[in-house]
């Protein structure tokens, strides 16, 4: 086996022990025996392998660096979570680097690649549209894990270094589709603009919603935005064409705060009283919220939580220890005036 092919799986293999293990002899842990150091560093003889970046991240002149991958630091969401990201690595005496990798899959392999190169001693990747339903375009995920912890917010695969910190959409999705049928709505629109993993889960929850309170869908329920995530007068026109087209509709769930404030211009231009004739729910309970009047009910996903757990995650796999593989926070409903029940301060 060629020295520079070798990594810490094959150490891990070879010795018959965890990767974590392997993780503890390499930082100079005492919490190893003599007889198992001896099979880890045998091996390391054997093999020929040199500590590559993970291994510089236990402890063996670590660049103390972590590479953040993030598709568009313009969107509110992922803005937030790196501000949260940076904030906790500086707080456990780790820089990063940010890459800004736009929604094309060639352009996150390279981006990814290119952290790689930098020796970087961990990489996260904010949000779920890094991950894709086909296995074969997630290799790009393995490889990196091969040499590095990877790190998803938001989102889940498996595979071997690999940790996921992720908030249940399904679940409140399915809550928040619920609170609005049991005001009273039926009619329930579902506005969303992303096709990524957690963006399957958000429709699968409203859908299931529905179904379980007896409602049908009809596929115009359900509408995709193409343009901007700025273009806050075209989310309302659609809006607008979509009811032109004869679809009646008295709520809308959102995908995402922008969208819901829309759903709310598109109301109070057709003069409905919110919450009472029209009610709308966003997501992420950003900033946004509470620029509106009536103010926004919200989904908070738990972002800084999820964040703080995350980094959490990459400091206890980069000292060796063992670490859950998934961790899952559950959304809150903040109520306020675009819902029954709820006050606009």
């Amino acid at each position: 086996m060629k020295e520079h092919s070798v990594t810490i799986y094959d150490i891990s293999e070879q010795a018959g022990v965890s990767i974590a293990t392997v993780s503890r002899v390499l930082n100079n842990s005492s919490n190893v025996s003599e007889a198992t150091k001896k099979k880890v560093l045998n091996a390391i003889k054997d093999t020929g392998y040199t500590p590559n970046a993970f291994a510089r991240g236990l402890g063996l002149n670590t660049m103390k660096t972590i590479g953040i991958l993030a598709a568009d630091s313009s969107d509110l969401y992922l803005a937030k979570a790196i501000y949260y990201f940076e904030e906790e690595l500086r707080a456990s005496g780790y820089d990063s680097l940010l890459c800004c990798t736009g929604y094309a899959h060639k352009d996150k392999k390279a981006a990814i690649e290119l952290l790689i190169s930098k020796k970087v001693d961990g990489i996260i990747l904010v949000g779920s549209n890094f991950v894709y339903p086909d296995v074969a375009d997630n290799k790009y995920i393995l490889s990196a894990a091969e040499k590095v912890p990877v790190m998803l917010l938001n989102a889940e695969l498996e595979g071997n270094n690999i940790y996921c910190v992720s908030s249940d959409d399904y679940k409140s999705m399915y809550k928040a589709t619920g609170e609005l049928i049991g005001s009273g709505f039926r009619n329930i629109l579902y506005f969303y603009n992303s096709l990524s993993y957690s963006g399957a889960l958000k429709e699968r929850g409203y859908r299931d919603a529905m179904k379980d309170a007896g409602i049908n869908v009809v596929e115009r329920q359900l509408q995709f935005f193409e343009g901007t995530r700025e273009d806050v007068h075209g989310m309302a026109a659609q809006l607008e064409k979509t009811a032109s087209t004869g679809l009646k509709f008295n709520a809308v769930i959102a995908a995402d705060d922008t969208l819901a404030l829309s759903a709310v211009k598109y109301a109070l231009s057709k003069g409905y009283k919110i919450p009472e004739e029209f009610s709308v729910i966003g997501y992420n309970n950003s900033m946004l919220a509470t620029c509106s009047e009536p103010e926004l009910t919200s989904i908070d996903n738990k972002l800084e939580t999820l964040c703080q757990k995350l980094t959490a995650t990459l400091m206890g796999v980069l000292s060796g220890e063992e670490m859950p593989k998934k961790t899952i926070f559950g959304g809150e409903i903040v109520t306020r005036g675009t819902t029954k029940g709820g006050t606009s301060k």
